[in-house]
């Protein structure tokens, strides 16, 4: 049996209004099911509000205090109207975090009126599972305390992991979502982690103006990624001045009289005026009734599903960081649809996270599709790569651009485009032709027989196809 209910008759219920929830209300609506959302942070969640369109409009600042120092080297400088070269530009740290939040909220507020536009009841507080059919909600005083569901949705989300010896204190040691209420740019910051989270805010406070020091457990930052990619970074991390400790574990994060004390496990300290702890992330699954009504957890916390979304308990789905499958707010959202798509009998496909493409904000960014380096190196697959530096893109050298590359994976025989790396400004869009190759199964020379304009940056996806056109 598929589990699956008539989604004219179909009460919904979903935990959390992330990406997985909210893009799961949306299908679940459209079906004609009854849809309520429980949210206690604000539609949109974490994502929206805390975590990733804040961070990422927080770079966005970052670069565009980057493109003074390229606009230098294109020969353009400003002067006032005395003929004296402008001072360098400087971040108003708090106007910063301003536009931030209210754009995070405008956000919430666009995802939320959509949501009313199609029917879907939001309710502002905490719900728990008492039954895999009732939730109970612990709300404001008009809230319903209690919701019969055909169909539930666990979307509840993750948070910051906090370690006994690195707790922070919102002034000083920070979570990434406490940053946005900082009221001065910091001085000297320490950032523990070198992942994802940990990359791009060491990058962003860096281009704000912030010395950083980004302390590494690993050889080298972003030690889940492309290598190549990862090298690009780093060197240009160390280049723009950033302070790089690799194979430094933190032991502790304590406050000083003016500031911060990191001590590293060899003993070794490092002081700041700001901590900010980029360490992991924990699912939010404790004390929702999960457990209690048979949903099956792993052992890191994680609600387990299938490709699908089911739990183990019929009727009970989950999507996103609460189930660990990919942390990408464009995989939750993908699982949530999945999700409600299916159990609302509607047509469904599994969830193929080998043609998911993702994306690392940091200056340039670093965007990703299908197999890995690691895949083709261990022999998992057998593919021929081909990298393409971008410094000898025609394009590239009129925006200044020095650092980045197009790297393709084909597989042998075929030629079937099975995966890629860019690293370049707007990678998140560059990446797109390569991802419609990985998805549709095109061979290089589809791609490279593909017009492109020139000059441009994508014309470098087209040439590295060429180049691994079978020659046997």
């Amino acid at each position: 049996m598929d589990g699956s209910v008539s989604a004219r008759s179909s009460r919904v219920v979903i935990l959390g209004g992330g990406p997985g929830g909210y893009e799961a209300a949306l299908v679940a609506a459209h079906l004609g099911a009854d849809v309520t959302v429980v949210e206690h942070r604000g539609i949109g969640g974490a994502s929206v509000l805390t975590d990733c369109v804040p961070s990422k409009t927080l770079i966005s600042t970052a670069e565009y205090m980057s493109d003074f120092g390229v606009a230098a080297e294109l020969g353009v400088h400003l002067e006032d109207r005395d003929g004296d070269e402008v001072a360098d530009p400087h971040a108003d740290l708090p106007e910063v975090n301003r536009r931030v939040v209210d754009l995070a909220a405008a956000q919430s507020a666009d995802i939320t009126a959509r949501l009313a536009e199609v029917g879907v009841r939001t309710v502002a507080g905490r719900a728990r599972l008492t039954s895999p059919t009732t939730v109970a909600v612990d709300g404001e005083d008009d809230a319903p305390t209690e919701l019969v569901a055909d169909v539930v949705l666990v979307a509840t989300g993750a948070t910051p992991r906090v370690m006994d010896t690195a707790v922070p204190d919102g002034e000083r040691i920070l979570t990434w979502q406490q940053i946005y209420d900082l009221r001065e740019l910091p001085e000297r910051l320490v950032v523990v982690g070198s992942g994802v989270t940990g990359a791009e805010l060491a990058q962003a406070y860096l281009g704000l103006g912030s010395q950083v020091v980004l302390v590494s457990s690993r050889d080298r930052v972003l030690p889940g990624e492309d290598p190549d990619a990862a090298a690009v970074i780093e060197e240009v991390f160390r280049k723009r001045g950033m302070e790089v400790l690799g194979r430094s574990r933190m032991e502790s994060v304590t406050r000083t009289d003016d500031g911060v004390l990191v001590r590293l496990v060899d003993g070794r300290e490092v002081t700041g005026s700001h901590a900010l702890l980029a360490v992991g992330s924990v699912p939010q699954t404790a004390d929702i009734g999960l457990e209690d009504v048979g949903v099956e957890l792993l052992p890191s916390g994680h609600v387990a599903v299938d490709k699908v979304s089911r739990t183990s308990v019929r009727g009970v789905y989950a999507a996103g960081d609460c189930t660990g499958v990919l942390p990408l707010a464009s995989v939750a959202a993908m699982q949530g649809r999945i999700a409600m798509s299916h159990a609302l009998g509607d047509a469904v496909a599994p969830l193929n996270l080998g043609v998911v493409s993702a994306n690392i904000f940091t200056d340039p960014e670093i965007a990703t599709v299908g197999i890995s380096q690691q895949d083709v190196d261990e022999a998992r697959v057998d593919a021929e790569v081909l990298m393409l530096p971008l410094s000898r893109n025609p394009r590239a050298k009129m925006l200044g651009i020095r650092d980045g590359f197009v790297k393709l994976f084909a597989q042998k025989g075929s030629g079937a485009v099975v995966g890629g790396v860019v690293v370049a400004p707007r990678a998140s869009e560059l990446v797109f032709p390569v991802t419609l190759a990985v998805q549709h199964r095109l061979n290089v020379d589809q791609v490279a027989s593909t017009f492109t304009v020139y000059p441009s940056l994508s014309g470098s996806v087209a040439e590295a196809a060429r180049r691994l056109h079978p020659t046997g």
